[in-house]
C-alpha cells in the first residue's frame, strides 16, 4: 500500500524505472500489463509507446500482447514474436525480430542475425507509413521463439 498526496491509501505502486527510463513490469499475458507498461513510459516516450501500440493492432487486428523481459512483445499466436519496443536513455527502440526480411530493412542492426532496429527519438519526424508497412509484413512471416 502507498499513500497519495491527498493522504488516500491505494494499493498499487508506481512502476519501478530501470536504465534509461525503460518501466520495469511484472511479465505477462494480455493487453493489461502491455498497456501498464506503456502508462509507466517517462515523459515524451509515453505517446511514442501509446502510438506504435495503435500502429500495431491497427495494422495486425488478431495481434497477442505479452510484456517479456521488461518490454512489450507482439505476435500471432502467443508463443512466437514479431515487435517489440523499450526505452532507452534518448529514444525508443522498436524490435523488429524478423528485421532482414522486410524491405526496406529497418535501419539499425543487432547482434542478433534476423533482428533489426528502428530508434525513434523525441525529436524524430516517425514515418507511420513505414512502420506499419513493416508490422504489416512481419504479421506475414513467422514469429521468432523467445
Amino acid at each position: 500500500m502507498t499513500r497519495t498526496w491527498e493522504g488516500r491509501m491505494i494499493s498499487r505502486k508506481e512502476p519501478r524505472l530501470l536504465s534509461g527510463g525503460n518501466p520495469q513490469i511484472p511479465k505477462g499475458d494480455g493487453d493489461g500489463p502491455v498497456q501498464d507498461y506503456i502508462a509507466a513510459m517517462p515523459e515524451w516516450k509515453h505517446d511514442i509507446g501509446r502510438r506504435l501500440d495503435d500502429l500495431i493492432v491497427k495494422s495486425l487486428p488478431d495481434v497477442r500482447k505479452a510484456v517479456k523481459w521488461n518490454q512489450p512483445h507482439y505476435g500471432t499466436d502467443g508463443e512466437t514474436w514479431l515487435v517489440s519496443f523499450r526505452c532507452y536513455t534518448d529514444y525508443v527502440q522498436v524490435q523488429f525480430l524478423k528485421g532482414t526480411s522486410l524491405t526496406p530493412v529497418p535501419p539499425k542492426a543487432s547482434k542478433h542475425d534476423e533482428v533489426r532496429y528502428l530508434d525513434i527519438r523525441e525529436e524524430d519526424e516517425v514515418d507511420e507509413d513505414q512502420i506499419r508497412s513493416w508490422i504489416e509484413q512481419s504479421g506475414t512471416l513467422p514469429g521468432a521463439k523467445m
